[in-house]
């Protein structure tokens, strides 16, 4: 476990990226609530199975179409497993389907690094201090 004050650096940390980018920081929130598509992930573990056995029976008949076959089922089956993670994620839209428009950054893009420069700053305050 981490301690109070490991837990009080992170609650910092988080209320900093808020702070700075509350749309990426809900991104990731609810990635993290998001959970696993259970059908789609029996599916591609079913795939990636099927997909062996073709690529084993290829292999075994010294058919090449039919290894290669077995193959991209493998391919297919592990990008559905993937995929049921959520590790695909859909593109952002506009609330009407449509793909929405990256943002320019509010300050004319002359603090991109805003967040990791006030962290980093804080870091080497606490060395300074002796605290790490």
């Amino acid at each position: 476990m981490l301690s109070d004050k490991e837990q009080n650096l992170l609650e910092q940390m988080e209320r900093a990226l808020y702070a700075e980018d509350p749309k990426f920081a809900d991104s990731l929130r609810k990635s993290r609530r998001g959970g696993m598509n259970r059908k789609s992930f029996l599916l591609g573990i079913g795939g990636v199975i099927l997909g062996l056995l073709v690529l084993v029976g290829g292999v075994a008949t010294q058919i090449i179409p039919l290894g290669l076959i077995g193959f991209f089922g493998m391919l297919a089956g592990a990008f559905l497993c993937y995929r049921s993670f959520g590790g695909g994620k859909e593109a952002e839209t506009d609330g009407s389907g449509e793909p929405a428009a990256p943002s320019a950054p509010s300050d004319g893009g002359k603090n991109s690094g805003g967040l990791m420069d006030r962290l980093e700053e804080r870091w080497q305050q606490r060395k300074d201090r002796g605290q790490y």
